[in-house]
């Protein structure tokens, strides 16, 4: 017997569920939620409570590099730990005293980490604001003193800075105490007349950052004195001294750290290390494909655990075997007979005249991998899973993600078969997060209209799993700023589709890195997938908007943003996909929490919360939903269980935001309905109405 139909339908967030109660009908009874079993079991019965397979999907939030608004504290500190003061930091500091320093740099030099410190340093790990690349700078006005940052300046907005526009926004900046560190491609051109704010950024030395992050690891209790003095010893030796000769970017000494720690932790040879660090770049993957190009069983397999990193052997070789029919109707006859002459060896040179010999068992899969360049790690447990998974990697640490990028951008068709592969491949939980992040890895070098056309298919899916691979490529696309304003369009166009799956699409990406890094405009988004006059609201959509609306809400940053969102869609026409969204949010946070437990969620949210940390707002969007007939009886209940609560009214001040609730009352209707039905309870049973 099972569940899974019933459940996935209705949901645990009610989605498309008729109104609770009890039916029988062919003697099956029909229940809100659970499962109910009828007459005598004899045997065995397996019950599956939850989403149906294509639903359980990787729901995993990455946090954003790059962000419009205020950066968490505990991101800065992270950024900066192991930071070592690049050789112009001195004349940053003195330049940044005038409240605007323009920061050129090349990319992966650190002039992000440094305008970090920069600003950190003035404001403290919670007083820096990220801002989006306007098309004109002098259109944006400071509002609090703190430090803003603003990453990669476009073109467009270089080509619009002079000194007049420099000087005035500095005014403002020092009218407000605030500051403003620009970072600016080195190869973006500038007018001359803003040299007096510019500064050329350039790495630390790599040995430096190395060192600095050894010792980090020591101070967090990561490397014992002796382990520490052993990596220490390691990085200055020849071989790791000219490694970073030859690797100067501060990431090669971030990486190189992080093998030694491997070294002194668990008994690697430094040689391993240093063949590993030397491994992945685009010269070897190019040469590695090329000796491969006859070979659809190993192109297959190269192609399969760089797509998929961290996915389970048996879903590689899965992938790799599905992958693999296409490569060799690619190459035709030959291709086809190289790939079968590649499990002969060397048994397939017979003396002449004997009987030719098959073999019918091929390699074994460890065989494949070392014969490509890759081995599998360690068995995995989880506390998601419910099995023990071998992942596969190559010996590189970027060796996946230069292999892929050569063969999506630089063979031609190459592209078009993996998402073939990708859309026939049976779903495998978790794939979509893994194929998400190397795909979106890989567009962001793409170029032309095309970059983001080839989402289409998988974003327009009726399958769930697809939509969020989509969400996870455009949550790593969107780090880099050159493809913010492509990506922001893309996105504004399907958030006014007639297509469901589209707009859901939409929704999965605000509910990631996308959301979090661009609040207002994921809100903005969001309106728009609402803005539809349907008055069913279909449970895919409210899934994806609730967990939207529930990562938004995980950061207190976005709780007013998002709040006044609420507010106004409550205030919508009945019979609107935005009345019914709020009405939806409103009866869980009164009732339970939102999202109702179940459903995907980063934080649950009651309606006491927000009268704790939000009373002003919160006052706002009880009156407007007692006012509303679908949310009135649930948000009095939620109001009654908080006053009933001794620990719940004392948080909330629940009297103070009682008597400022009465206070509203001449102007709401549903608000003096509550408190005349209130005092009706009192006065008739106190006992028995809410609590005095």
């Amino acid at each position: 017997m099972s569940a899974g139909a019933d459940t996935a339908a209705n949901g645990p967030e009610g989605e498309g569920r008729p109104d609770p109660g009890n039916s029988y009908r062919e003697n099956q009874q029909r229940l809100d939620q659970g499962v109910a079993v009828m007459g005598e079991v004899g045997g065995d019965i397996n019950v599956i409570i939850g989403a149906m397979p294509d639903e359980e999907v990787a729901e995993h939030i990455l946090k954003p590099r790059l962000r419009e608004g205020p950066y968490p504290a505990d991101d800065v500190l992270a950024r900066l730990r192991g930071f070592v003061e690049p050789p112009a930091y001195a004349q940053c500091r003195k330049v940044l005293d005038g409240h605007i320093l323009l920061l050129r740099a090349n990319g992966g030099t650190g002039a992000s980490t440094a305008a970090f410190a920069l600003l950190e340093d003035r404001y403290g790990a919670d007083g820096i604001t990220g801002l989006d690349s306007p098309d004109d700078l002098s259109r944006w006005h400071p509002k609090e003193g703190r430090g803003y940052l603003l990453q990669e300046l476009s073109p467009a907005a270089a080509a619009s800075l002079s000194e007049v526009v420099l000087t005035a926004l500095a005014a403002q900046l020092r009218r407000v105490g605030a500051h403003l560190v620009v970072t600016v491609r080195a190869d973006t051109a500038l007018p001359g007349a803003t040299t007096p704010w510019q500064v050329m950024h350039r790495p630390p030395p790599p040995g430096e950052v190395a060192a600095k992050h050894l010792n980090a690891m020591a101070d967090a209790g990561e490397l014992s004195p002796g382990q520490l003095t052993g990596a220490l010893g390691n990085l200055t030796s020849a071989d790791f001294t000219d490694f970073l000769n030859a690797h100067p970017l501060p990431r090669d000494g971030v990486e190189v750290a992080e093998g030694l720690h491997d070294v002194v932790t668990s008994g690697r040879s430094a040689a391993s290390v240093l063949d590993e660090l030397k491994a992945g770049g685009l010269t070897e993957a190019r040469r590695a494909l090329a000796e491969a190009s006859h070979r659809a069983d190993r192109l297959s397999l190269m192609a399969a655990i760089s797509l998929l990193p961290g996915q389970d052997r048996t879903v590689v070789e899965e992938f790799s075997a599905m992958l693999r029919p296409h490569l060799d109707a690619r190459g035709g006859p030959a291709g086809a007979s190289a790939g079968q002459s590649a499990h002969t060896g060397t048994q397939g040179s017979l003396v002449q005249g004997a009987p030719a010999q098959r073999d019918v068992l091929g390699p074994a899969f460890e065989d494949r991998l070392a014969a490509v360049g890759a081995h599998p790690l360690p068995l995995r447990f989880g506390a998601a899973q419910r099995y023990p998974v071998q992942p596969v990697a190559f010996s590189g640490r970027h060796r996946a993600e230069a292999l892929l990028r050569c063969l999506w951008l630089d063979y031609e068709g190459m592209a078009g078969l993996l998402w073939k592969t990708l859309d026939e491949i049976p779903h495998h939980s978790g794939i979509e997060l893994a194929a998400g992040q190397a795909i979106g890895k890989v567009l962001t070098h793409a170029t032309g209209p095309g970059t983001l056309r080839q989402l289409h298919l998988f974003a327009a899916s009726d399958k769930r799993w697809r939509r969020r691979l989509v969400a996870y490529a455009l949550g790593e696309m969107v780090q880099h700023p050159a493809l913010t304003g492509a990506v922001r369009d893309q996105l504004r166009q399907w958030s006014r589709s007639a297509s469901a799956p589209l707009r859901c699409t939409v929704a999965e990406t605000c509910a990631g890195s996308y959301g979090l890094a661009r609040p207002a405009v994921a809100l903005k988004l969001l309106d728009a997938v609402l803005d539809k006059a349907d008055a069913k609201l279909e449970g895919s959509l409210r899934r994806a908007v609730s967990f939207a609306l529930s990562t938004l809400l995980s950061e207190d940053t976005h709780h007013t943003l998002v709040l006044d969102y609420l507010q106004e869609w409550q205030k919508a026409d009945p019979g609107t996909q935005r009345h019914a969204m709020a009405v939806h949010v409103m009866e869980s946070m009164s009732l339970a929490a939102f999202p109702l437990p179940g459903a995907p969620s980063v934080r649950r949210v009651r309606l006491a919360d927000l009268l704790a940390d939000h009373p002003g707002r919160a006052l706002d969007l009880v009156a407007a939903a007692l006012d509303d007939p679908a949310t009135h009886e649930a948000t009095a209940r939620g109001l009654s269980s908080i006053e009933s609560d001794p620990g719940a009214r004392r948080r909330t001040d629940f009297p103070r935001f009682l008597a400022a609730l009465s206070g509203t009352a001449r102007s709401h209707r549903g608000v003096l309905r509550f408190v005349l039905r209130r005092h009706r309870d009192h006065a008739v049973s106190p006992a028995e109405g809410f609590a005095s």
